[in-house]
């Protein structure tokens, strides 16, 4: 597997993965996935990963959007990472999340945070193993298919950028 950067080129395998994260339940509260020019508008434009296997097939993505347009938090951005559904439980996951906090670093970003419904355990376990803290919880903080759920909010501050 290999970590390259995620291109327009990339958007239909995505996609496809990205709606494979949304028919769980407990991925996000998107009920559907974006074209490719409103997706591209939410997300930064750097950090943005795919893993692909030697075949080029994409096996998962992850990127990062901010979490507010002022300047004061211009270093501050939210994780998404997902990862193709017959490739979970392989490490694909950890690698791309290990190297997006590596991207991120390398861009100046000192805080990641992720908003994470605390029925995707796996998702928590693998922000957990990458430094990521459980900050509270937000007890039914909006509705998906009509009903409310909670998040946990997760948040990792960076050992090498913003410490002095």
């Amino acid at each position: 597997m290999e970590i390259l950067p995620l291109l327009p080129a990339h958007w239909p395998a995505v996609r496809a993965i990205y709606e494979q994260g949304l028919a769980t339940g407990h991925a996000t509260f998107t009920t559907s996935a974006p074209g490719w020019e409103e997706w591209d508008r939410g997300h930064l434009a750097t950090c943005r990963l795919v893993a692909v296997a030697p075949a080029s097939a994409v096996l998962g993505w992850a990127a990062l959007s901010p979490v507010s347009s002022r300047c004061v938090y211009e270093g501050v951005a939210e994780v998404s990472i997902y990862v193709a559904a017959e490739e979970r439980g392989q490490g694909v996951g950890r690698q791309l999340l290990g190297a997006l906090v590596a991207a991120s670093e390398a861009r100046g970003l000192w805080t990641l945070q992720a908003s994470i419904f605390p029925e995707n355990t796996a998702s928590l376990t693998l922000h957990a193993a990458h430094g990521f803290r459980q900050l509270g919880r937000r007890e039914r903080i909006a509705q998906l298919a009509g009903t409310w759920r909670d998040t946990l909010l997760l948040e990792r501050r960076s050992t090498v950028v913003g410490i002095s």
